[in-house]
């Protein structure tokens, strides 16, 4: 994998695009390299919110959700040092390159 954050649009959506501070609603899937599932809010069977682009999630979605438009599938490629790097955090082990699938269902500004 490359130390560069991937992008692919699986799905490009319709709806309201993710911008730095909007609240969001996904439903995703997270793996390692060697296709490990280590978590997803679709096991979970409730969607995961955050703010993004303010330093709550790492880095890879901050960054690699922007502009990400609701009804959109991405799959993003995040290295170890926009993933959880040097920390291990349950299943993932230091330094792991992580895979992600996710589902925008949802983005609330505040103009909203």
């Amino acid at each position: 994998m490359s130390h560069e954050l991937q992008i692919i649009d699986l799905l490009v959506g319709e709806g309201k695009a993710c911008v730095k501070g909007a609240l969001i609603t996904t439903q995703y899937t997270g793996q390692l390299e060697d296709g490990t599932v280590f978590d997803s809010s679709y096991d979970r069977g409730q969607p995961f919110q955050c703010v993004i682009g303010t330093k709550r999630v790492i880095q890879g979605w901050d960054q690699g959700l922007m502009g990400m438009k609701v009804g959109g599938k991405r799959k993003l490629f995040v290295p170890a040092h926009l993933g959880y790097g040097e920390r291990q955090i349950n299943k993932i082990p230091l330094n792991s390159n992580l895979i992600f699938e996710i589902e925008l269902l949802e983005v609330l500004t505040r103009d909203d």
